[in-house]
């Protein structure tokens, strides 16, 4: 720039910080041009040859802004001695002459066309940007799948299924009772997520057992990018000591241990007083109820409860609790529909007897059966479901009978089930388990070791280096066994768990110091990123541990699939422990036979328990549901046993007992299964295709191209790390103060989501992680991209300028009412010329994007201030055309609104006549949900978010 273009008492702005507002030239000096700007109180000093500065030059018409506050029109612009002067006139008709030094120093300019005339052109890639984004926004918010992308979790079916059917529901209140090891965490983890993605809920308690505190907050966390905040009673009282209110409001997440709610009213009255969205409650079978005394825990609970929206409970609903227990949880989910034991009794007996028909359904002869005349299953289902629904599927029965039989199965499920407050998956029903093998590998005790178990506790006798002394390395032979088995496999990992944090640390020293093997620990005594570097040294494909050792901690919370050997050091005496240790490896995924190694002193304690776990209930080769039970049922013959007080005889018998029942209940749960339930809580079809929905909207190759574009542009430091994984770090050329999600020592990351399972120390990003997601609200949520400048060679007289029109649609609507999941469309883009035309498809993005040029900012500001009248009528001419399109999008809407949500609240209205578990709330919730959509769309209107003006050239 000229020094002669500047002048004092002139204003301009900032191309590159537009927050300072407008600035006034206060002194032009050589090189040098000094600007202050009032409104930030600061003042900037350019080189004239390269001041990234825009006039601000205000045309006939346009409204400003002076800085006493007044708002005029422009009627004249003169110009003096470089600076303009403005005649101007209020609404109320009075006359006032104003030079450009007494604008208004706070203005800002957002809107595209305001930005292009004030010379604050973005670069071409700023705006292809920014357009790029609204589609992938629309993409993701219009998808079915819309926060269930974000988690670190296997695209399982089951899964997804749950927290489809239970996260797009407004204040769900539902059992989650899978089976243990089929992720009931993860299916609550993925409902909260979905139900905060989406606005349907904010403020969210988590209520669970104190010793699975730190599992959620990890596994929230981890997983879900959700950060809970812990309470107890030392983080309140310390809050309390420099805050006034309730303790409990000072997070949204809240995490906290059921006896900080039972040990402290005043706690549990924080608690009822706080405004939450919804609750979840983990192990709900501990709540102990009965009609005459339920416990002051599950009174707790339904105090909650009753004032919360939304509940979830979790519980692995061990049958062999009784129908009482399981009448009590779904009491405190919908006390009004669930408020008589006996009537309920009733009803699950009437259950029982469709479950059955469900199975006749099923058998491979079903669809011959209907088709018969005068069948006995025609007419037990015609009793359930009328003989008109049958007549429907006769034709159907005979083209393609599993999709006929299917829909019979889905009415009855609708009608009849309870799948509406109740899901369980069992393992019977979800398939990818992998076969388990037990491994004996016995070794004679060290000298000496049976006198000294004689007077020894039980848990010293099945943890025998506590007995052995602080040399105990040297003497156990489990260590030698331990060294000797690794030493030819170092290729594969093995899982090694003992029960002290205190055992595991100077077995792992060992291993690594003096037996050179390539080893790892983890405890409870390490802290968090300790632990997940152990995790990850363990997991990592080239260069990695052999074996991970563990305290107890490590059978909670963290998962080993892509191990296959899991060594027990030594027995945990609790059957449900037992499984946990082997659900490390046991999972969905495992690709291999898990193989499960003993090391244990023949003629000991470690002995017998392992022979009454793989004799007597069979708990290491199967799963034992009803292990905890049995273990109750037989502990004090088993501690007896364990001791050495009972004979061989004796031992045989118990054994012997408790495989029988062990049998006995395994079959009586077969026999009780509920395949309505089971249909009810995973229907395949729609579950694979909402998993090829989520694979589909969550394309990490996409995301990775536009991820790097928005680090490229931002100045984030973004390189490869491995194959599949990236560094990403804050620079010294950043053009934001922060940016979103990224801490100032970087992260770890992968796109890949098989990458993410394997490695837990990187950041799994998607569509959905935070980073990602405040990325994009950064692009849109700002003026970000919308007004650039650009030049092509087309078949035109050169000089022909055209303008590209980005409209969006824009309700006022809060979050949680997801309006573009109606919206076929919420953008569109129409192209003029200079004379008007219509060229929007003539002139496609593909070619813009491909043959556009850069132009100069400079050159760039000179044409659109001499250009701009013309310009204007550009602009005015794209807003008449899209009006007309404006009343098309929200018809649209309309009829997407009403496709998805009458033909569900009919359903729900036919169906709440027999199935009571379908509350007319549900239905007039859905009903008012509808008409305040329609009140929000017709509310809607086209904004013009961005401009792309083009000229044409030779």
């Amino acid at each position: 720039m000229a020094a002669s273009e500047f002048h004092p008492g002139q204003r301009w702005i900032s191309n590159t910080e537009a927050e300072l507002g407008l600035g006034i030239v206060v002194e032009v000096n050589n090189r040098r041009v000094a600007l202050d700007f009032p409104a930030a109180e600061e003042e900037r000093t350019y080189a004239l040859d390269n001041a990234p500065l825009s006039r601000v030059i205000y045309p006939v018409g346009e409204q400003i802004s002076t800085s006493d506050g007044a708002s005029l029109e422009v009627l004249e612009r003169m110009e003096n001695n470089g600076c303009y002067i403005y005649m101007t006139e209020s609404e109320a008709g009075e006359a006032r002459i104003v030079p450009e030094q007494e604008l208004a120093a706070s203005v800002q300019f957002s809107r595209p066309q305001d930005r292009l005339f004030a010379g604050q052109v973005d670069k071409h890639r700023a705006f292809k940007l920014r357009i790029d984004t609204l589609e992938h926004q629309h993409r993701l918010n219009g998808s079915s799948s819309f926060g269930l992308i974000g988690g670190r979790v296997q695209l399982l079916p089951h899964q997804f299924y749950i927290a489809e059917q239970v996260g797009k529901r407004q204040a769900p209140r539902v059992l989650l009772a899978d089976e243990v090891g089929l992720g009931k965490t993860i299916e609550a983890g993925l409902v909260l997520h979905q139900q905060l993605f989406s606005g349907r809920a904010r403020r969210v308690l988590v209520v669970v057992p104190d010793s699975l505190v730190y599992q959620w907050l990890v596994e929230m966390l981890r997983r879900f990018n959700l950060q809970f905040s812990v309470m107890d009673e030392l983080r309140c009282t310390a809050w309390e000591m420099g805050n006034d209110g309730n303790p409990l409001e000072s997070a949204q997440l809240v995490l906290c241990s059921l006896s900080f709610l039972t040990g402290n009213e005043q706690r549990l009255q924080q608690a009822l007083a706080a405004d939450w969205d919804l609750m979840v409650v983990d192990e709900a079978h501990h709540l102990g109820w009965s009609e005459e005394a339920p416990s002051h825990a599950y009174l707790t609970i339904e105090q909650l409860a009753r004032h919360i929206p939304g509940v979830l409970l979790l519980t692995a609903t061990p049958e062999q609790l009784g129908v009482d227990s399981h009448f009590a949880r779904l009491r405190l989910l919908d006390p009004d529909r669930y408020y008589d034991l006996a009537q309920f009794r009733t009803e699950e007996q009437g259950y029982q007897a469709v479950s059955a028909l469900v199975e006749q359904l099923l058998a491979d002869d079903a669809a011959e059966q209907l088709i018969a005349a005068g069948s006995e299953l025609k007419a037990d289902l015609a009793d359930y479901l009328g003989s008109e629904a049958i007549e429907q599927q006769q034709a159907q029965l005979a083209l393609e009978p599993e999709h006929a039989i299917q829909s019979l199965i889905d009415q009855l499920i609708d009608r009849h089930g309870t799948g509406r407050v109740l899901f369980r998956n069992t393992r019977d029903a979800v398939e990818g388990f992998p076969q388990r093998q037990l491994l004996r590998h016995p070794l004679v005790a060290p000298e000496g070791f049976a006198t000294l178990a004689e007077e020894a506790a039980l848990t010293d006798q099945l943890q025998p280096e506590k007995l052995l002394g602080d040399d105990w390395l040297g003497k156990d032979p489990r260590v030698q066994w331990l060294v000797d088995w690794l030493k030819p496999r170092r290729t594969e990992k093995a899982l090694l768990i003992c029960h002290n944090a205190k055992t595991a640390n100077a077995l792992e020293e060992y291993l690594r110091l003096r037996a050179g093997v390539r080893s790892a620990v983890f405890h409870e005594g390490m802290t968090l990123i300790n632990r997940d570097r152990a995790a990850a040294y363990f997991a990592d494909k080239e260069e990695f541990a052999q074996v991970l050792v563990c305290s107890e901690i490590g059978s909670e919370g963290r998962n080993f699939q892509f191990a296959q050997h899991l060594i027990m050091f030594d027995l945990p005496l609790n059957p449900d422990l037992l499984e946990q240790r082997i659900g490390r490896l046991d999972r969905i995924g495992q690709r291999h036979d898990v193989k499960i190694h003993v090391p244990y002193y023949q003629g000991c304690a470690q002995e017998v328990l392992l022979d009454w776990y793989q004799d007597g209930i069979n708990a290491f080769e199967q799963t034992c549901p009803a292990g905890q039970l049995l273990y109750r049922q037989f502990a004090e013959q088993l501690h007896d046993a364990l001791q050495g007080k009972l004979d061989h005889a004796a031992l045989e018998r118990l054994i012997d007992d408790s495989r029988h029942e062990a049998e006995a209940m395994r079959q009586a749960l077969a026999a009780g299964r509920n395949r309505l339930l089971e249909q009810s809580s995973c229907r395949r079809e729609r579950a694979d295709e909402l998993l090829a929905e989520v694979e589909e909207v969550g394309n990490p190759l996409a995301l990775s191209d536009y991820m790097e574009r928005v680090f490229d542009h931002f100045g984030i430091e973004s390189m490869p790390h491995d194959r599949n994984s990236v560094v990403i770090r804050p620079s010294d050329h950043m053009l934001v103060p922060h940016f979103p999600g990224l801490p100032e020592d970087g992260v770890t990351a992968t796109y890949q989501r098989g990458e993410a399972l394997q490695r837990e120390d990187m950041q799994f990003l998607s569509w959905e992680h935070p980073m990602v997601s405040g990325a994009m609200e950064m692009v849109l949520g700002s003026e970000f991209g919308n007004a650039t400048v650009c030049s092509i060679k087309l078949p035109l007289p050169p000089g022909t300028l055209l303008l590209e029109g980005i409209f969006r649609m824009h309700c006022a609507a809060p979050k949680a009412a997801q309006l573009a999941r109606f919206m076929p469309q919420s953008s569109i883009r129409l192209v003029v010329d200079s004379a008007g035309n219509d060229l929007s498809a003539i002139i496609t993005p593909a070619h813009l994007n491909k043959l556009a040029e850069r132009v100069p900012r400079r050159t760039a500001q000179g044409m659109v201030r001499h250009a701009r009248e013309q310009i204007d009528q550009m602009v005015g001419r794209l807003e008449h055309m899209a009006a007309p399109q404006q009343q098309r999008i929200i018809d649209e809407a309309h009829i997407g609104c009403r496709q998805l949500l009458d033909g569900e609240i009919a359903r729900l209205q036919a169906l709440a006549g027999v199935n009571p578990s379908i509350s007319t709330a549900e239905v007039e919730e859905l009903q008012a949900q509808r008409e305040q959509l329609f009140q929000y769309l017709n509310n809607g209107k086209l904004v013009l978010d961005a401009i792309r003006l083009v000229i044409v050239t030779d």
